[in-house]
């Protein structure tokens, strides 16, 4: 795996934790225990906000440049593409 699959992986495991503990702080049912999912999500945002400037300072993410990051999603595809046909 190159730094891009794991980064890439990595963040969209963090955008479903935001969302997950976003919608547990919605059913929490005591103050303590919302309080101790806001620090989770608080903690889950922050690292977000470092795989996504780490991505951005590597050229693999450009969420402000859509048509470069089709171009980096294409290219993606077709080295997951190339990848199973030699398998």
């Amino acid at each position: 795996m190159t730094d891009q699959v794991i980064a890439t992986d990595f963040l969209i495991s963090v955008k479903s934790g935001v969302r997950n503990y976003a919608a547990a702080i919605t059913e929490a049912a005591t103050l303590e225990l919302r309080e101790a999912l806001r620090e989770q999500l608080r903690d889950a945002v922050e690292t977000h906000e470092k795989i996504t400037n780490f991505m951005m300072a590597r050229g693999y993410y450009h969420p402000h440049e859509l048509g470069d990051q089709l171009q980096v999603d294409l290219t993606a595809a077709d080295t997951a593409f190339n990848l199973a046909q030699k398998s």
